[in-house]
């Protein structure tokens, strides 16, 4: 059977989710904890591959089994061979049409920044900081300008291996909340680099450093060089996926919206 999960992660724990020889990996963790509650070896299937220090509150995977077990004996028994800075939310099982990654209809990121003067205490690794005074309001008139389907080149990273770089961008905004401001993306597919590339621009134009019409005139040159710098992982979020409705997934985890 085909088992799908949910799982949160502390990204400044692991070099990120995929397997790489010599490195720890979220993908590595749970293939190595599925594999001993299932007594045989799993492959797990991830829908975002999300980069060393990018945490999830809402990374789907699935994997083939042939061991049944409950919905419970697979949450508790995974979560008993994790360690510390990831946790199995649920497991369901699913068709064997379902796959985390290729039945994706949309994945959704969330860069939450704390701008204030002062910089974050215990909260370090697990969030932004923005010294200077942001202008939210022009910050979410540019992300709105990311809407509809656009070649996303500007934005990608030198090392992004993506052979197609036209992505549809569903929502993207920005809104505040006292001292904390938060980035939501939602789209069918993402570069490498891609959300934390628009941050690093946003943030130049909510400082003041450059025009709101300067976001046209980034992507219409497609140019990695003209656009803003690349904010740091500590900030970014994959808090969600849209699948169809058919696969009848559980909902992300309220820890998805706790900002």
């Amino acid at each position: 059977m085909r088992i799908a999960g949910c799982v949160e992660y502390d990204g400044s724990r692991f070099c990120g989710w995929q397997i790489q020889h010599g490195q720890f990996t979220v993908q590595e963790a749970l293939e190595s904890a599925a594999s001993q509650i299932a007594d045989h070896r799993v492959r797990v299937h991830g829908a975002g591959r999300t980069d060393s220090g990018v945490h999830a509150c809402g990374q789907i995977f699935h994997f083939d089994t042939t061991s049944e077990r409950s919905k419970h004996s697979w949450v508790m028994g995974i979560n008993s061979k994790l360690p510390e800075g990831i946790s199995l939310i649920w497991t369901t099982a699913v068709p064997e049409a379902f796959h985390a990654r290729f039945s994706a209809l949309s994945r959704k990121y969330r860069y939450i920044l704390l701008n204030r003067r002062v910089r974050p205490g215990f909260l370090i690794g697990k969030t932004g900081w923005y010294p200077r005074q942001l202008n939210v309001a022009t910050m979410n008139e540019c992300a709105r300008m990311l809407e509809g389907e656009h070649d996303f080149s500007a934005f990608r990273s030198a090392q992004c291996s993506n052979k197609v770089s036209t992505k549809r961008v569903i929502t993207a905004e920005v809104k505040r909340n006292d001292d904390w401001v938060w980035i939501d993306i939602e789209a069918n597919g993402f570069l490498h680099h891609m959300v934390r590339n628009i941050t690093g621009t946003l943030l130049a134009v909510g400082s003041g450093d450059r025009d709101p019409n300067w976001m046209r005139e980034v992507m219409a040159g497609k140019d990695r060089t003209k656009a803003g710098v690349t904010a740091p992982a500590d900030g970014l979020y994959f808090i969600g996926v849209s699948y169809p409705e058919e696969f009848s997934l559980p909902e992300s985890p309220a820890a998805c919206r706790f900002w």
